[in-house]
């Protein structure tokens, strides 16, 4: 099975310039802010559009499209993308196929009190509660 890393849905190497292993190599990234084409490569692998995206982080819509013209995100802005990828590799981790699991994280589910997995990746609280939910399916318990 081939997982998607967090490091591919940004666009992998040639967007990052590297590949980070480590939450520190992650964390030296988001300092620096993550290029801007990496909103790009989200987009395409999430398969949602600018304005989904923007709402899903909690980023204004027109500070994207700025930020791309700009060419590198905010360190806060960097973190909401990468707390993205790492979502999206979780799920790809748990349901072993990538479209499942981005059908996963963009439907409604029960658990989450009826919102989209994608819809409360705009907090850490809300991350949380779908990496709950993913841990969860992981281990049979769907309640």
């Amino acid at each position: 099975m081939s997982v998607l890393s967090a490091a591919t849905v940004l666009g992998g190497e040639p967007v990052l310039r590297g590949l980070p292993q480590s939450v520190l190599e992650w964390v030296g990234l988001v300092r620096q802010g993550i290029p801007a084409s990496a909103v790009d490569a989200a987009l395409r692998v999430v398969g949602i559009g600018q304005a989904e995206l923007a709402r899903a982080l909690d980023i204004p819509e027109r500070t994207l499209a700025r930020r791309k013209k700009e060419g590198v995100l905010s360190r806060d802005e960097s973190g909401k993308l990468v707390r993205l990828a790492q979502v999206v590799q979780r799920s790809v981790e748990v349901f072993e196929d990538q479209r499942a699991a981005l059908d996963w994280l963009k439907s409604p589910n029960a658990s989450l009190s009826g919102s989209t997995p994608l819809a409360l990746l705009d907090t850490e609280p809300g991350s949380a509660a779908v990496l709950s939910a993913l841990g969860r399916i992981e281990h049979g318990v769907f309640a």
